[in-house]
């Protein structure tokens, strides 16, 4: 509950706390920080660190996988422990991407870069879903949605973030995971002291999905049913999501697109993402399915375009920002999705789509990374297209179910 004497602002017609708004930017800077500057920020920084300690594309893609096996891992543990206890799990995750951002940094040859890679992985995995619970019980719940969306869409200015990082560091890539281990922990503590609604006051009553009961915990069966094409649409558009984030920056370096281009590329990624936030408005009429249907069209088109383009600067620009917005956009979705067939397990449901779909990219990465050398970039960004595509349509042919109810009766 708000307090009575707090200021409050009206954006586009939806009353917001000013301590909401703030709570907000911290957590879609945690986002853009253990995403952006961390999770997402490997393939940025592969070919320095490939040219440093001698990585080729089959063991990059190994260690990309490694990542989003840990971060997987680490959305499971969110997912039983987000209702209860989210603060935590944004402690973990300073601990896991701040200390996997310097193990990086301070790695000397491949095999311990991978460990620190998949160590910084788990970050991302933990915050999500903490920060759905944050919000969920820190924004009044007219603006809930749009706050999610804010949110989740801080991986656009984080992934734009990093690039000018990259750029301003002379590419000392060591220097740029020191300065994402701080902005990790910066961005963390800020939404720890912003979560007022961590101690309730004394005689409110604690919401329902924070009820100590096992059934509040684990959702029950109709829940997991009622996920089911949700989770296979992840798993696709993780195959499909891999191509650009672990091999884009090397397809335009190598295709002769030049550093600097790669660099803007990257930025134009994060430009993309953070667009988002602008299109949220004429998005919102649409349902979650027909959202993701459009997005990961979108990020599809991008991957391909990206495949046989990259050598043309123009082009390999106008990839990235469209897949860096159908990429954020879609994650919104699920976000949605999920929030749609049980709100009050919204959570728990972003955390099972994102490790469904964490586990896709895992798999995408290693085969893509396979494929690659043997059968070239356009091939390789075409399969991966085609999974991303396959990954919109099956949420909109096969029949949802709808087990809304069923998923409430806990």
């Amino acid at each position: 509950m708000l307090d009575k004497t707090e200021t409050i602002v009206f954006i586009r017609g939806v009353v917001i706390a000013r301590s909401e708004i703030a709570l907000v930017a911290a957590g879609a800077a945690l986002i853009a920080a253990t995403y952006g500057l961390v999770r997402l920020a490997f393939g940025l920084h592969l070919p320095a660190m490939s040219a440093d300690l001698a990585i080729d594309s089959a063991a990059a893609g190994l260690i990309s996988a490694a990542g989003s096996i840990v971060y997987g891992a680490a959305a499971v543990i969110g997912f039983f422990a987000s209702t209860r206890h989210p603060r935590a799990l944004v402690v973990a995750a300073i601990v896991t991407a701040g200390g996997g951002a310097i193990g990086i940094a301070f790695a000397a040859h491949a095999g311990i870069l991978a460990a620190a890679c998949a160590l910084s992985s788990a970050g991302a995995g933990l915050a999500s879903p903490a920060l759905v619970r944050i919000v969920q019980r820190g924004v009044r719940s007219g603006a809930v949605d749009r706050a999610q969306a804010a949110v989740n869409a801080g991986t656009g200015p984080g992934l734009a973030i990093a690039a000018l990082i990259a750029a301003a560091t002379a590419e000392q890539w060591r220097a740029a995971w020191m300065i994402a281990a701080g902005a990790t922990a910066l961005s963390a503590a800020s939404v720890l002291v912003l979560d007022r609604r961590s101690r309730p006051e004394q005689g409110e009553p604690r919401t329902r999905d924070a009820a100590s009961s096992t059934a509040a915990r684990l959702p029950p069966a109709p829940w997991w049913s009622a996920h089911l094409h949700a989770a296979a649409a992840a798993a696709l558009f993780g195959i499909g999501a891999a191509a650009v984030w672990t091999y884009g920056r090397s397809l335009m370096t190598e295709a002769a697109t030049g550093g600097d281009h790669s660099l803007l590329g990257w930025i134009a990624l994060g430009c993309g993402g953070a667009a988002v936030i602008l299109t949220g408005r004429p998005t919102a009429p649409l349902a979650p399915p027909r959202l993701w249907l459009l997005t990961t069209l979108v990020a599809a088109a991008a991957t391909a375009l990206l495949g046989v383009a990259a050598i043309h600067p123009v082009a390999a620009l106008a990839a990235c920002a469209l897949f860096g917005w159908g990429y954020v956009a879609a994650t919104g979705a699920l976000i949605a999705w999920t929030a749609r067939i049980a709100p009050d397990h919204a959570a728990a449901g972003t955390a099972l789509l994102f490790v469904v779909f964490m586990a896709g990219q895992a798999a995408g990465a290693a085969l893509l990374g396979a494929a690659l050398p043997a059968v070239g970039p356009a091939a390789t960004f075409g399969i991966a297209a085609a999974a991303a595509a396959a990954s919109g349509l099956l949420a909109v042919t096969v029949p949802a179910r709808r087990a809304r109810p069923a998923a409430r009766a806990v």
